[in-house]
C-alpha cells in the first residue's frame, strides 16, 4: 500500500525502525481494521481541542521518535474526563519526554472495556512471518496463552489459532458476555494480507484489543520495521526418483577389508537384491568383492546414477568435481569431518557446493550414513544389514546414527520401505527428501527426525501437500532454548523457536512426536492398521482396574465409549462371566482365554457402530494368543493389542506385530495412538470430501488411493 510504503521510508530515513501509534493505526484503518483511533496533538491547546471534537474521556500517549513502549515508560494518561485533566496530562508528559524525540501526544477516546485480546507478528528465522493470537492481560503476561501459524494464513488455520488457547471457553462466552468470533477470524485474515503485501514489516503488537459481541477495536498498535532485503532461493528442482531406484551405482572407497565403511556399503549393496549395476572404485584394488574395480569414476564405462563417497574429507572436493565430471546424477557423501567439525570443514563444504552447482548435480549429505530401499535392493548404508523386508514406512533422518542404530531392532517389528539420511545438508535436504518419499507409491507412513529445517516457507508448502496423501510424523529434537534475544514486541518475546515448530506442524497436518517411543508407536499403527471407523472404542480386559483406566484414557482423548447395543449386549452375555456388569470395557476377568476374546470380538464386529478395539491380555497368557489373533476377520476396524512387560515376551510380540497387530505396553499408550489416528482422518476425510472424495470409511489411505475394497491389511 503506497501510505506504508511511504511511512516507513520515512521512519527508517529518520533513524527509527518503527511506526508510531497514529502511524500504525493509520495504515490498519486503510485495510479496514476497526480501531479507537489515534490524533497527533503537537500542543495543549490542540490535543484540548481534539479531546473535545471526539468526546470525553480520552487517552493521552507520548509520541516520540525514541520512545516505542509508552505504558513501561510512563508516557500513558488514562481516562481523562475534562478540559482539565488534557492539559495536566499534556504537560505532565511534556516534562517528561521533551528531551527524548518527543514529537507530540496520541489523543484518543477512551475504549469502552470488553474481552482483552492480543494479536501479533513476529518474523522467524525458518519459517518467516509468523501470526499470533491469544487472551490479553495476565494469560498473556504469565501464562502465555498464544497460538501460532505460519503467515499467510486460511481462514481454517484463524479458527483453529482461536480455538487452540486455553482461554477459548471465555471467547464462547462466560457470564452472559461472549466474543465476536467471526470478527476475530477476519481481523486475524487481515493482519496475515497486511504482513503479506508489506514485508518490510517485521514485527506488529496489537495490544491491547478489545472484543465485544458484534465487532472489536484495536487500543494500541506498534509496527516495527526492518530493511526488507530479497532473499535468494537456492531450490534445485529435479527428479529423485533416481535417487532412490538408481540403475547403476559406485561405490568410491569400496573395500576389500571387512570392517571397512567401505567393505560394509559394497556389502550391502551386493547382498540385498541390488538388480543394476555395480562398479567399486579404489586406485589400489583391480577387484572388490568379486567385482571389478576401476582407478577412479572417471575410468567407468558409463555415467553412473548414484555415486556414493568413502574418502577422508580433505580428499572429497576433488572427488565430487571428478564426479561431476564424470556425468554422475546424484553424489552421496557419506564422509564426515567437514561443518561438523568447524572452520576448515565448512570450507571444504564450501567447495563441494561450488562443483555441483557449477555441472546440475545433486548430493546427500556429507556427514550421512546413505539411503536404504528396500523395494530396488538400494540399500548404500553404513552399518552391516542382515535381511530387510519390503516395507511401507518412509523414515528421513538429520542423523545417519540415529536411523542406522533405531533399524537393527526395529526391523524385526516394522518393515521399512525407504530409509534417507540427510547429514549436514549442504543440497538435499529434509524438504526434497520429503517431496521425493511423499510422491513414492511403496510409502503409505513417512517418520522424520529433524534437527532443524532448512527453507521453512517451502517446507510448509510441500508438507501440506504430502499430509493430505499419507501420514507425516516428525520427532523434532531441541525443544528448549537457553535464552531469547531481546524483543521489541510481547510477540516476539513469546515465539520461542519450540512454540514454532509446534505451529507449523499443526498448520501443515505433521503430527508431532514428544520422543522416539512415541514416533515409532504412531508409525507401527499407520503402517499396520486400517484408520479407526469412527471415535467409538471398544475395550476387553481381564481386570476391571484396567478397564477404568481405559474409560479415563479415552474420555480424556477426546474419543468415546462404543455404546452396545441391546442386541449385541444380549449375546455377550452368554460369553462373559454372570457377575460382570458392564459391556465396555467388558472385563473377562482373569478367566479370559483366547477363544473367547475371539467370539467377543466377531460378536461386536457384526454390529457396525465400533470405530476400533484395544484388547488387553495377561502376560503370562500372551503366547496363546497370537494365532487365534490373525486368525480373525476384523472387517476393516483396527485392533491394537496390549500387555504389560512386552519386553518378557517378546518373541510372541514379534509374532503378532509381524502379523499386522501393534502391540502396546499400556492401554493408554494404545488409546493416544488411536486419538491420533482418528484426529489425523477427521482432517484427512475433511479435505478429500470438499476435493469431492467419497467417504474413505476403514480403508487405509494406499487402498482408499487405489479405489480398493479391502478393508484389513493383517496377514496370516
Amino acid at each position: 500500500m503506497k501510505n506504508f510504503e511511504i511511512m516507513s521510508l520515512e521512519a527508517l530515513k529518520e533513524g527509527r525502525n518503527y511506526l508510531m501509534e497514529h502511524e500504525s493505526k493509520q495504515i490498519l484503518a486503510e485495510y479496514g481494521l476497526e480501531t479507537i483511533g489515534a490524533y497527533l496533538a503537537k500542543s495543549e491547546d490542540e490535543a484540548v481541542r481534539i479531546a473535545g471534537e471526539i468526546g470525553y474521556p480520552v487517552v493521552l500517549k507520548v509520541l516520540s521518535t525514541q520512545v516505542i513502549h509508552k505504558s513501561d515508560q510512563g508516557g500513558v494518561r488514562l481516562n481523562l474526563k475534562d478540559e482539565n485533566a488534557v492539559r495536566e496530562a499534556f504537560r505532565e508528559i511534556w516534562q517528561k519526554f521533551r528531551d527524548k524525540g518527543m514529537i507530540g501526544v496520541s489523543v484518543q477516546k477512551m475504549a469502552e472495556p470488553g474481552i482483552e485480546v492480543i494479536v501479533g507478528v513476529t518474523k522467524d528465522e525458518t519459517f518467516g512471518h509468523i501470526l499470533m493470537f491469544g487472551l490479553g492481560g495476565v494469560f498473556v503476561e504469565v501464562l502465555k496463552d498464544v497460538s501460532f501459524r505460519s503467515i499467510p494464513i486460511t481462514e481454517q488455520d484463524a479458527e483453529d489459532m482461536i480455538k487452540e488457547i486455553r482461554g477459548y471457553s471465555i471467547l464462547k462466552g462466560y457470564r452472559g458476555f461472549s466474543a465476536d468470533i467471526e470478527a476475530l477470524k477476519q481481523l486475524l485474515i487481515r493482519i496475515s494480507r497486511i504482513v503479506e503485501e508489506n514485508p518490510r514489516i517485521r514485527e506488529m503488537d496489537l495490544n491491547p484489543v478489545f472484543v465485544y459481541p458484534k465487532g472489536y477495536k484495536i487500543v494500541d498498535a506498534r509496527i516495527i520495521l526492518e530493511y526488507a532485503e530479497h532473499t535468494k532461493n537456492e531450490y534445485t528442482q529435479s527428479d529423485l526418483r533416481p535417487l532412490f531406484y538408481p540403475e547403476s551405482v559406485a561405490v568410491i572407497g569400496a573395500s576389500n577389508n571387512p570392517g571397512k565403511l567401505g567393505w560394509n556399503v559394497f556389502r550391502n549393496l551386493l547382498t540385498h537384491g541390488f538388480k543394476g549395476r555395480l562398479y567399486p572404485v579404489n586406485p589400489n584394488a583391480t577387484e572388490i568383492q568379486g567385482k571389478k574395480a576401476y582407478r577412479s569414476i572417471k575410468e567407468v564405462p558409463e555415467p553412473v546414477d548414484v555415486a556414493i563417497i568413502l574418502v577422508p574429507a580433505k580428499q572429497t572436493p576433488n572427488v565430487v568435481r571428478e564426479c561431476c565430471e564424470a556425468g554422475v546424477k546424484f553424489i552421496i557423501v557419506e564422509s564426515a569431518g567437514f561443518s561438523e567439525l568447524g572452520e576448515e570443514g565448512k570450507a571444504l563444504e564450501k567447495q563441494m557446493k561450488s562443483e555441483i552447482r557449477k555441472y546440475g548435480c545433486r548430493l546427500v549429505g556429507p556427514n550421512c550414513a546413505g539411503i536404504i530401499n528396500t523395494h530396488s535392493g538400494f540399500v548404500g548404508s553404513l552399518g552391516l544389514l542382515a535381511e530387510l523386508g519390503k516395507g511401507n514406512i518412509g523414515l528421513i533422518a538429520q542423523a545417519g546414527v540415529y536411523a542406522a542404530g533405531f533399524l537393527w531392532g526395529l526391523r524385526k517389528v516394522m518393515d521399512f520401505g525407504i530409509i534417507a539420511t540427510i547429514g549436514n545438508k549442504l543440497d538435499i535436504n529434509e524438504t526434497d527428501m520429503l517431496e521425493a518419499i511423499g510422491k513414492d507409491e511403496n510409502i503409505e507412513v513417512i517418520c522424520m527426525y529433524l534437527e532443524d529445517v532448512k527453507g521453512g516457507k517451502r517446507f510448509i508448502e510441500v508438507a501440506k501437500s504430502i499430509t493430505k496423501q499419507k501420514p507425516v510424523i516428525v520427532l523434532k529434537t531441541g525443544r528448549t532454548e537457553e535464552g531469547k534475544r531481546a524483543a521489541s514486541t510481547h510477540t516476539a518475546s513469546l515465539a520461542g523457536n519450540d512454540q514454532i515448530y509446534s505451529a507449523v506442524f499443526r498448520q501443515t497436518g505433521i503430527i508431532r512426536a514428544r520422543d522416539n517411543e512415541h514416533l515409532f508407536a504412531l508409525a507401527r499403527a499407520f503402517s499396520k492398521q486400517p484408520l479407526p471407523k469412527n471415535n467409538a472404542v471398544f475395550v476387553i480386559t481381564y481386570a476391571g482396574s484396567l478397564g477404568v483406566a481405559s474409560a479415563d484414557a479415552i474420555s480424556l482423548s477426546g474419543l468415546r465409549l462404543a455404546e452396545i447395543p441391546k442386541e449385541v449386549r444380549d449375546k455377550l452375555r452368554k460369553l462373559m462371566p454372570s457377575y460382570v456388569g458392564s459391556f465396555n470395557p467388558l472385563d473377562l476377568t482373569f478367566d479370559q482365554n483366547p477363544e473367547q476374546v475371539k467370539e467377543v470380538i466377531e460378536t461386536v464386529l457384526r454390529w457396525q457402530g465400533i470405530g476400533s478395539i484395544v484388547l488387553i491380555m495377561q502376560t503370562e497368557k500372551f503366547g496363546e494368543y497370537v494365532d487365534v489373533l490373525r486368525s480373525i476377520d476384523y472387517k476393516g476396524v483396527p485392533i491394537f493389542a496390549v500387555v504389560f512387560g512386552r519386553e518378557f515376551v517378546m518373541e510372541d510380540v514379534i509374532k503378532l506385530e509381524r502379523a499386522g497387530i501393534p502391540v502396546y505396553t499400556t492401554p493408554e499408550q494404545a488409546i493416544e495412538v488411536i486419538a491420533t489416528m482418528w484426529g489425523y482422518k477427521s482432517r484427512f476425510k475433511l479435505s478429500e470430501e470438499i476435493a469431492g472424495y467419497p467417504d474413505i470409511g476403514s480403508l487405509t489411505i494406499s487402498e482408499f488411493k487405489a479405489g480398493d475394497s479391502k478393508q484389513s491389511r493383517l496377514t496370516s
